[in-house]
């Protein structure tokens, strides 16, 4: 019992005393076990809104913190973009999650809710995500919105991954629709867009050039070009042996371009 409060007291100064960083405390003697076993959770430190308020990296500063969806990560070797006058310090110290997608840096757009954002602008925010945690160290925990104070996951973090599942799937299904209908390439010149298609065009690699046509897919807005194949069946009957040899000519989620010849691979657009 003695052995366990002697524990606890020495945990408490720890707190209290050493205003470090965590990872220094693993230094001191006898006091790294104590430490990982009597003030940690699983996956890090908890802090508070407060406490990280103080990661800012200022002189007098424990460090420099940031989080990302209520994972808080250490960015002390990243100070010349995240300390102070550097060109993201606005990121320091909070959870602006929503703003890496917005790109809104006044202080009301620094926030963690990501409750309105889109699957694609969540996905976005999961590649930054994945950013800090390939490129910086992971200490711990913010409890608010994302965790609760015993450091579980709340319904607002169980949501987000959620929408994030959404835009993942989102992004394999325009990968494969992109392997039918790639891309075209395009430039801007005088007032006019030029469109045209080759056998590398929107990054797909193929053995066929095709000719530009609109796309309109359910659940977009407007359109966008694409290479259609001209020859063989139909991608949805690639098996058939019976078909007009027209390629995906014929799908009905397509349109010709105006004012451009449908079998050539380029169109000149002033649309």
């Amino acid at each position: 019992m003695l052995g366990y409060l002697a524990a606890a007291a020495l945990c408490v100064a720890a707190v209290l005393l050493v205003r470090t960083d965590v990872r220094f405390l693993a230094d001191v003697p006898g006091l790294s076990s104590l430490w990982c076993e009597q003030c940690m959770v699983s996956g890090g430190r908890l802090m508070s809104k407060e406490e990280l308020s103080s990661y800012d990296g200022r002189a007098a500063s424990p460090g420099l913190y940031l989080a990302v969806l209520g994972q808080v990560f250490d960015v002390y070797k990243g100070s010349k973009h995240y300390g102070p006058g550097g060109s993201y310090s606005f990121f320091a110290a909070r959870d602006a999650s929503r703003a890496y997608v917005t790109g809104d840096f006044a202080e009301q757009g620094l926030v963690d809710n990501v409750s309105e954002l889109s699957p694609t602008q969540m996905l976005h925010l999961h590649n930054w995500y994945n950013f800090y945690q390939k490129n910086y160290t992971p200490v711990g925990k913010l409890i608010g919105r994302f965790y609760d104070e015993q450091g579980n996951p709340t319904k607002a973090l169980e949501d987000a991954l959620g929408i994030i599942d959404i835009g993942l799937k989102l992004k394999e299904q325009r990968q494969e629709e992109n392997k039918q209908f790639p891309p075209c390439n395009s430039e801007f010149s005088a007032g006019v867009t030029k469109v045209w298609c080759s056998k590398h065009s929107g990054g797909i690699q193929r053995d066929w050039v095709g000719v530009p046509r609109k796309l309109y897919l359910a659940g977009y807005d407007g359109y966008r070009c694409v290479c259609v194949r001209t020859t063989g069946p139909p991608s949805e009957h690639l098996e058939s042996k019976e078909h007009n040899d027209k390629g995906d000519l014929d799908n009905p989620s397509l349109q010709e371009y105006k004012d451009c010849n449908p079998l050539f691979d380029w169109c000149l657009l002033k649309e």
